[in-house]
C-alpha cells in the first residue's frame, strides 16, 4: 500500500481557509488568536487526521517540550519515587524530561545544566542541593526546586516542620524513656531543617529527654549499613535498658536501621519504636512496616510540575511578565503509622 501523506499546514490553510501564517501562530503562540479561530483549526485537525512533526516544529519554533531534571541519587528511595511522580505527569502536561544523576558532585551538575541547556529544554527541575539558589536563577530559564535552599528561584517543599512534630508527637505518647532524631547535618536555610526543629521544639516544651545525631550516612547501601551500625552500637551501649524512640530523617535509613536491629535481635525490639520520614515504598515495604510522615510524594511532584509549567507558558507569550518573587508552595504532611510504633499501644 502506498505511504498515507502527511497533512501539512497548507493542507490545514486550504480546509479552514486560513493563512499559513494564521496556521502556525496557533501552534506557537495561540493566544494570540480568537477563541472561536483556535476552535475552528482544532476541529480541522481532527477532521484531517493531523499527526504532528515533533521535530519539525522544534526546528520551527526552538520549543522542545522537554523538562531537565537534576536528581541527587537514586538510592535514596525517596528520590526514586519523587522522580517516577514527576514522570507520571507526562500524562497530563505533555512534557518529556531528561535525567541527569548529580551524585552530590558540584562541578559535575553544573556541566550537567549545560548539556540540558545545549538541548534547549524549557524548564528546570532541581531536587539536588550543591548549587545555590543565586547561580541558579541566573540561568534566565523557569525552574522550580523540590527540597532544597530556594530563596531565589521557585519550590515546592514538604511542611517539614510540621512532620517533626507529627513523629517527635507520635514517639512521645508512647512514653519512651529518651527520642532519638538521626539526620545528616543540615543548614537551616534547607527545608528540611524544619524537622530537626521540630524535634527539637516538641522535646523541650514536653522536658523530654531527648538527643540528635548528626552523621553523614553515606549514599549506598554499604555506607548507609556501616554508618547505622556505629550509631546503633552507641545507643545500645548508652541507652541500655530504656526505651528508646528513633526518628530517623528518611525511610531508606529507617529500613536500614530496622534491618540492622532484625539481623541482631531476629525482631524489632520492644524497647525500639522507629519512625522515618517519606512514605517512600520502601515505608511499605518493609519486613516490618515502617511508621512514617508521609511527604504526599505524588502531590509535590504534580505541584512541581505545573508551577513550572505555569512559568514556561508565560514565557511564551508575546510581552511575558517575570515574576517579581518567587513561589514557594508547602504541602501538608500526612502522619501514617504502622508496626513499628503501634506495636506499643
Amino acid at each position: 500500500m502506498p505511504k498515507k501523506k502527511n497533512t501539512t499546514f497548507n493542507d490545514i490553510a486550504n480546509y479552514t481557509g486560513f493563512s499559513k501564517t494564521t496556521i502556525s501562530r496557533y501552534f506557537n503562540n495561540p493566544d494570540s488568536l480568537t477563541l472561536e479561530n483556535q476552535e475552528i483549526i482544532a476541529r480541522a485537525l481532527i477532521d484531517l487526521d493531523y499527526k504532528e512533526n515533533k521535530v519539525a516544529r522544534i526546528l520551527a519554533n526552538g520549543k522542545t517540550e522537554f523538562i531537565g531534571i537534576i536528581i541527587p541519587n537514586l538510592n535514596n528511595h525517596y528520590y526514586s519515587e519523587m522522580l517516577n511522580q514527576i514522570l507520571l505527569t507526562y500524562e497530563h502536561f505533555g512534557y518529556k524530561f531528561l535525567v541527569f544523576i548529580g551524585n552530590e558532585n558540584e562541578d559535575s551538575e553544573r556541566q550537567y545544566i549545560q548539556e540540558l541547556l545545549a538541548y534547549n529544554i524549557e524548564g528546570l527541575i532541581i531536587l539536588s542541593f550543591t548549587i545555590p539558589s543565586k547561580e541558579l536563577a541566573d540561568l534566565q530559564i523557569p525552574i522550580v526546586t523540590i527540597e532544597r535552599e530556594d530563596q531565589y528561584v521557585c519550590s515546592v517543599n514538604t511542611d517539614n516542620y510540621m512532620g517533626g512534630v507529627q513523629a517527635t508527637s507520635l514517639l512521645a505518647r508512647h512514653n519512651c524513656d529518651v527520642l532519638i532524631h538521626i539526620n545528616s547535618p543540615t543548614a537551616p536555610e534547607i527545608p528540611a531543617y524544619g524537622r530537626i526543629q521540630g524535634f527539637l521544639d516538641v522535646c523541650t516544651e514536653k522536658d523530654l529527654k531527648h538527643r540528635v545525631i548528626f552523621r553523614v550516612l553515606g549514599n549506598t547501601y554499604e555506607q548507609m549499613q556501616e554508618n547505622l551500625n556505629e550509631i546503633l552500637e552507641e545507643l545500645e551501649q548508652e541507652y541500655a535498658s530504656q526505651k528508646k524512640g528513633i526518628f530517623i530523617s528518611s525511610d531508606t535509613h529507617a529500613n536500614v536501621f530496622l534491618n540492622l536491629l532484625i539481623k541482631k535481635y531476629g525482631k524489632l525490639p520492644d524497647d525500639y519504636l522507629i519512625i522515618g520520614f517519606d512514605d517512600s515504598p520502601i515505608a511499605r515495604e518493609a519486613a516490618i512496616p515502617i511508621s512514617t510522615v508521609g511527604q504526599q510524594i505524588d502531590k509535590i511532584a504534580y505541584e512541581a510540575v505545573s508551577l513550572l509549567v505555569e512559568q514556561m507558558n508565560e514565557q511564551k507569550k508575546r510581552k511575558p511578565e517575570p515574576l517579581k518573587e518567587p513561589i514557594h508552595k508547602v504541602i501538608t504532611p500526612i502522619l501514617l503509622r504502622r508496626d513499628t510504633t503501634e506495636k506499643a499501644d
